[in-house]
């Protein structure tokens, strides 16, 4: 498949890929990031070596998960459900600060092109956080009605985050494996042919 023949979406990414006017940021950054989440013993628990395989995609679970059902809330349970979709709301917030951390930590082992579109990631996910963050606080001062505007807006930015995240693990196989897989291997390479 060409990148011409990509769906939308798709090509997005594949530019994303190729956006070399993300390096200086990258560069300015990157030191940053790796002293703070990517080296020593801090690294291989945020990134999952512990478990055998990336613990950031089980993290995003619970921030997308608590961040969707409190929209869902919203959309079918109105005012009655208002309570319990900031709940969930705080849930997906206080969950994102290890979310974050750990997606960092796979980011720093990352090739240039994956960091490309993580850098990107990670900035649709900081405009996520500011549109639940800002519905939470909304909501807390009884303007329910604000929350939910802010809430679909961060779900917008949120389902953006999540397209590049699923981009990053599926098509550019980011994140961290045990080697022991790498002597029997699984996964696509190795199911049958169609």
């Amino acid at each position: 498949m060409t990148p011409t023949s990509l769906p939308g979406p798709a090509r997005w990414a594949a530019r994303l890929e190729e956006a070399e006017t993300l390096d200086g940021p990258i560069e300015t950054l990157e030191p940053h990031i790796r002293k703070a989440f990517g080296t020593g013993t801090k690294g291989k628990v945020l990134r999952g070596e512990w478990l055998g395989h990336a613990l950031h995609p089980a993290l995003t679970d619970v921030v997308l998960g608590t961040w969707t059902s409190a929209l869902v809330l919203d959309l079918i349970g109105g005012r009655d459900s208002a309570r319990a979709a900031q709940r969930l709301i705080g849930v997906g917030l206080v969950a994102f600060g290890p979310t974050a951390w750990s997606g960092w930590a796979e980011w720093v082992e990352a090739g240039p092109r994956e960091k490309r579109v993580g850098l990107v990631h990670a900035v649709t996910n900081a405009a996520a956080v500011g549109g639940f963050a800002a519905s939470w606080l909304a909501r807390a001062r009884g303007r329910h009605g604000a929350g939910v505007v802010l809430g679909m807006a961060g779900a917008g930015a949120m389902a953006g985050a999540a397209y590049l995240g699923g981009h990053l693990a599926t098509v550019r196989r980011v994140g961290s494996v045990h080697p022991a897989y790498d002597a029997d291997p699984v996964g696509p390479a190795s199911a049958p042919e169609k």
